[in-house]
């Protein structure tokens, strides 16, 4: 067997070829890139046409007499990003073209109040109208940098007739090196003065930021390049970081990371104050890992910087006022910029914790999680437990401010419905991810921001626990706290009361009644209240993904799990009075119902009905009801004792007198109606049928050695009997730690029912499968909501490699390497014996359980390899 450390590195090299652009690509992309430098550096001096962005101007508010200028060639051209380094990873191939504007296009104070970024814009309009009738480009497309409104770029995809070059693009990024003085920018000044509150000045860090972040771009794009110079492990390190990034698409977004920021912080630990932690002897996994234990760790408390400690030009005041300002600080090799000011407070919390659960997922997943890491999408809807999409569009809060002051309307927006939403749901969600790609696809830079914003803004939240969001009560302050009371009153409006609780204390609270069957919605009902109450939306601007698929569960409006209480209240009675029952040879020791119902995983958990109640008893007349009565398998065993037969069909006939003897005492005892046949008692009581099935493990082994064709039926029935204890077991305790498991095996049954599949995957083979998801989460955390773990189960049925791997389900932890070598073995003898006997269908699953090794347990409704591809 190859060692898993072998295996990952071969993985991992494979990987990296496929992510490499071909000679032949890059000939193309070096033609290109040469064709546009041309062309800009040929577009003759002239004066900037300012109505060619008039509305960019208008809603930045920069009268059109500041902004005339000449427009001239760029002082230089030079290739950033990833293609500088050699790091472009497939699918997304594109070019940085940083273009150097001159300085004598600008005034000594055209750093206040957007003067530069309305220059800045107005010089990347002369250059889009100078190459737009050239036959060198197929489209032209104007996009923000980072989202960041008040700076566009310009995206210019070339004529290529390369396979590998189909979506490729040359970003324009017009950088400002040396023109302003970099002391007029400190984040402690105010350069917009009409963020000033009277006569009060009011820093904009967010505003001097995005001006020094030009100001400092090539050197810092040089930095990077020194850096990675004839280092191949590390940009190899840095492809496998994008990836992974790139798999996680609500972390690799505009407030968090992008390439060229993974590429700093690289630099940071491999030439900067942190050069000790990566090393040329390292391989790329070990950088990678080292890199995401950093990034986790509490290093960033305290600001980062580029420069080593010796030569920093910050001193310990100006770091203070820049982590007041920012949530993240890593100050660039120039010990100007804090290259992380976009990162957000919420995007920087997920991103630690999706580092750590990264590292976590390396150490305990089978071939050092390469799955997982590498090839896994974890996007929104199904990383987080439950998303939001909220509709901005024509609210009347967000047009009543400006477009941009310090920071741009949209993310003081994205702030606050994060506050919001934290505060609304405190503890019940650990993690409120709030992202607005505010852009339009396809802008017009002449019209301005009218039509930024129209894009719904996603929320997504990682629950804490089940207990806590289906709670019902939220206790506020304390009466007596007349302050926080008013504040708790103000921010609840309505919904808060004040409330005397059962030790006497007297406070404000929420209450969110509802049924039990319904509690799943409470988190629903407090976010749609507090955005509709705080931002003035309507029901039909929030779509709450939770209850969506709730319809397919339900029967006669409500859902039938409402009824399993009373299901085990019966249960429980019958398991009393049969343990009870002295007048049977054996006692009876054990009771264990094995149907889904008793589990909480049946679609349609069976309700009471009237007529299986003992006479005499009340009963609910419903309005509609089953014309067939399902019954619910109970197993039971009896005490020990040695006086057994030890003949397999002696002890057959033994079980069938203890059944009738069974029958006839509950009869006799409590006057219940019951019927016995050669296998089983059937039970009718207090609305619900039972099947009382005896099992005797002496029997069961005796069965397996004994091939007599008289007994094979009998041998057969308990067997599965046997497996079907062991199976309820387990499940029974999945349950209790997971107790959203049910809801999603439900869900999960009734979409394999509904497309007709129910005769090729047993009940017990969905619940197995399911429960996968629960214990092996990664790249995730295991569910807490029906529908994100219903998802999680359709893409694991489509994305799993059932033809190459076993799925193992350790539920209770106790598969050692050996018995995982043993579960290896046996499916690969079973793939082995399918290629050496073609007739022969084999099961295209191979679920391996503490209690089946080898898969035979569900093996007779197990799709084969062309229904496997249906489902």
């Amino acid at each position: 067997m190859v060692p898993e450390t072998d295996s990952m590195d071969f993985k991992v090299e494979e990987l990296l070829k496929d992510l490499q652009l071909g000679p032949s690509a890059n000939k193309a992309i070096d033609r290109a890139v040469s064709s546009i430098i041309d062309a800009i550096n040929n577009i003759p001096d002239q004066e900037a046409d300012l109505e060619y962005a008039s509305g960019f101007l208008r809603d930045l508010r920069v009268p059109s007499s500041k902004v005339n200028f000449t427009f001239k060639s760029p002082e230089s051209i030079c290739i950033g990003g990833s293609y500088s380094i050699g790091c472009v990873a497939k699918p997304d191939i594109n070019v940085d073209l940083l273009i150097r504007m001159p300085k004598e296009c600008f005034h000594e104070k055209d750093y206040m109040n957007h003067i530069y970024h309305a220059k800045r814009c107005l010089y990347l309009c002369v250059i889009e109208k100078s190459l737009k009738s050239l036959a060198l480009f197929r489209k032209m497309e104007w996009r923000t940098f980072r989202n960041e409104a008040r700076k566009p770029v310009i995206h210019f995809y070339p004529v290529s007739k390369h396979a590998e070059l189909s979506e490729f693009f040359i970003r324009i990024i017009p950088t400002a090196s040396s023109v302003f003085n970099a002391s007029r920018l400190s984040i402690s000044r105010n350069n917009v003065r009409a963020f000033n509150q009277g006569d009060t000045s009011r820093a904009t860090p967010y505003y001097n930021s995005s001006i020094l972040e030009d100001m400092f771009m090539e050197e810092n794009v040089d930095f990077v390049k020194y850096t990675f110079s004839e280092w191949k492990t590390l940009r190899d390190a840095l492809l496998l970081l994008k990836v992974w990034a790139r798999n996680r698409t609500s972390i690799y977004t505009h407030d968090c990371l992008n390439g060229y920021l993974i590429s700093i912080i690289l630099s940071y630990l491999a030439a900067g104050p942190g050069g000790n932690q990566i090393n040329r002897s390292m391989k790329a996994m070990q950088i990678f890992r080292v890199t995401l234990k950093f990034i986790s760790s509490n290093l960033w408390t305290k600001g980062l910087s580029l420069q080593p400690l010796s030569q920093s030009k910050l001193f310990n005041e100006e770091m203070i006022h820049c982590l007041k300002a920012f949530p993240v600080v890593l100050y660039d090799a120039t010990g100007h910029t804090n290259l992380l000011f976009c990162l957000t407070r919420t995007a920087f919390a997920e991103l630690q914790e999706e580092t750590a659960w990264t590292v976590n997922c390396i150490d305990k997943c089978r071939g050092g999680g390469f799955e997982e890491v590498f090839m896994t999408k974890a996007d929104f809807a199904a990383k987080f437990d439950a998303c939001l999409r909220i509709n901005f569009k024509g609210n009347a809060i967000i047009n009543s401010s400006d477009f941009c002051l310090d920071e741009e309307r949209w993310g003081l927006v994205e702030k606050d419905v994060q506050s919001i939403l934290q505060q609304g749901l405190s503890d019940r969600a650990k993690l409120v991810r709030v992202t607005w790609g505010s852009a339009p696809s396809n802008w017009n830079i002449n019209k301005g921001y009218e039509n930024f914003g129209e894009e719904p803004m996603l929320v997504g939240l990682l629950l804490s626990s089940e207990e806590k969001c289906f709670r019902v009560v939220d206790i506020g302050p304390h009466a007596e706290n007349n302050e926080e009371a008013a504040e708790f009153r103000k921010f609840w409006g309505d919904k808060a009361e004040l409330r005397r609780f059962r030790d006497g204390t007297i406070a404000e609270s929420t209450v969110w009644e509802c049924a039990p069957w319904q509690r799943h919605l409470i988190m629903k009902r407090i976010t749609e209240y507090v955005i509709s109450k705080h931002f003035l939306l309507s029901q039909g601007d929030l779509v709450y993904a939770v209850d969506q698929l709730d319809f397919s569960l339900h029967l006669g409006g409500k859902d039938p799990i409402s009824s399993s209480t009373s299901l085990l209240e019966a249960f429980e009675t019958l398991s009393k009075r049969l343990r009870l029952l002295d007048d049977i040879p054996l006692r009876i020791s054990s009771v264990q119902p094995l149907d889904a119902a008793f589990r909480h995983t049946a679609v349609f958990p069976p309700e009471p009905h009237p007529l299986v109640y003992e006479k005499g008893s009340a009963k609910n007349i419903p309005k509609f009801t089953t014309t067939c009565i399902k019954p619910l398998t109970v197993m039971i065993q009896l005490e020990g004792s040695g006086n057994w037969p030890l003949d397999a069909k002696v002890i057959e006939k033994t079980k069938v007198a203890f059944l009738l003897k069974i029958c006839e005492s509950l009869q006799d005892r409590w006057g219940m109606l019951c019927s016995a046949t050669e296998f089983e008692v059937n039970v009718l009581m207090e609305g619900y049928a039972f099947s009382l099935k005896i099992l005797h493990e002496r029997s069961l082994h005796l069965l397996r050695n004994q091939g007599n064709d008289s007994i094979k039926g009998k041998k057969y029935i308990d067997e599965e009997l046997f497996l079907c204890s062991q199976h309820a077991s387990m499940i029974n305790g999945l349950n209790g730690r997971y107790p959203t498991y049910g809801s999603v095996v439900r869900l999960a049954k009734r979409w394999i029912s509904s497309h007709l599949f129910s005769s090729f995957l047993e009940e017990e083979a969905i619940e197995l499968i399911v429960a996968y998801l629960f214990l092996r989460p990664f790249p995730y955390h295991a569910p807490l909501t029906r529908i994100t773990g219903f998802l999680r189960f359709l893409r694991l049925m489509s994305n799993y490699d059932w033809t190459f791997s076993p799925l193992i389900i350790d539920i209770n932890g106790d598969f050692t390497p050996q018995d995982e070598l043993e579960i290896n073995e046996n499916f690969l003898s079973s793939r082995n014996s399918s290629e050496e006997n073609v007739q022969i269908l084999e099961p295209a699953m191979f679920l391996a359980t503490t209690y089946d090794k080898t898969s035979e347990a569900w093996r007779k409704c197990l799709p084969n390899g062309e229904m496997q591809k249906w489902i």
